[in-house]
């Protein structure tokens, strides 16, 4: 296999688990021997959920994004761009490989601009300091490859006036995938893959397309946090990432297996059109 540009994506609910997490930095450090230069984008949804009901402040999801009232994103930057930036960096080292915490505001990574209300499923919802991102500055990236370091991003984007905003780890993966013109996008999660049947692991697809995918999504099967990764895998694709995977990211070297094509390695997704 060629020396690759990956893009990971990890969920926050893989870092909960010490054993998972040791697993995925144990694929990247793989990755990464084998030559391919790799950047992890790391979540943070159920840590933040438990730091917020031990305050007392509401948890508000709508189609699997996260409103973000002030002192949400208060929390969001302790934990995401403190705690769970340090334990995936100490993961990696403990892997063997070294890697370099980062959020969006660091080396104008990440620019973006306040989500204003829109409506959803036909709610008009304020997302608060969410961001929509619109730049992705690769520079600091590129730099930290070319020096054979990981860098770990935290999901956290900055105004051009610098306002710190929550944005979507699986769209930060993607248009960071985007801008690095990578050759795959690998979308780690807690199932085997896309499924057709949520409660049937055996439905398993090995492969689909963006117009299955939809397909899939109107008849419900694809929902909640799936939502957005699958919009973000769509945003990849069409701008040029070669490929995308999900995978199972508590299966040891799940990442480095997909992009081998091992059989059973979770979903590759392509473009389109649709099989007939």
């Amino acid at each position: 296999m060629a020396h690759l540009i990956v893009v990971v994506k990890a969920g926050g609910d893989l870092a909960a688990n010490p054993e998972w997490a040791a697993s995925v930095a144990n694929d990247i450090a793989a990755l990464h021997r084998d030559g391919h230069r790799v950047v992890l984008v790391h979540g943070g949804g159920p840590q933040l959920d438990d730091a917020l009901a031990a305050d007392g402040l509401p948890i508000t999801k709508v189609a699997g994004r996260r409103t973000t009232p002030p002192e949400v994103l208060a929390r969001a930057v302790q934990i995401w761009r403190g705690t769970l930036s340090v334990q995936w960096v100490t993961a990696l080292r403990e892997a063997g490989v070294a890697g370099v915490g980062l959020c969006g505001s660091d080396g104008g990574l990440l620019v973006a601009d306040v989500r204003p209300p829109r409506e959803i499923d036909g709610t008009v919802v304020d997302f608060g300091e969410v961001g929509d991102l619109h730049t992705v500055d690769p520079t600091v990236l590129v730099a930290l490859l070319k020096a054979h370091l990981v860098p770990v991003i935290s999901p956290l984007a900055a105004t051009s006036a610098g306002r710190v905003l929550n944005v979507n780890a699986d769209t930060v993966a993607a248009h960071v995938a985007a801008a690095l013109e990578a050759d795959a996008l690998v979308v780690l999660t807690r199932a085997p893959g896309i499924l057709t049947d949520p409660a049937d692991p055996s439905s398993l697809l090995a492969h689909t397309t963006l117009p299955e995918l939809a397909e899939l999504e109107r008849t419900g099967a694809i929902r909640d946090g799936m939502r957005p990764k699958i919009a973000a895998i769509a945003t990849a694709l069409k701008r040029g990432v070669t490929r995308a995977l999900v995978v199972d990211g508590r299966r040891p070297g799940a990442a480095r297996n997909a992009l081998s094509g091992v059989p059973g390695s979770g979903t590759a997704i392509a473009e389109g059109p649709a099989r007939g």
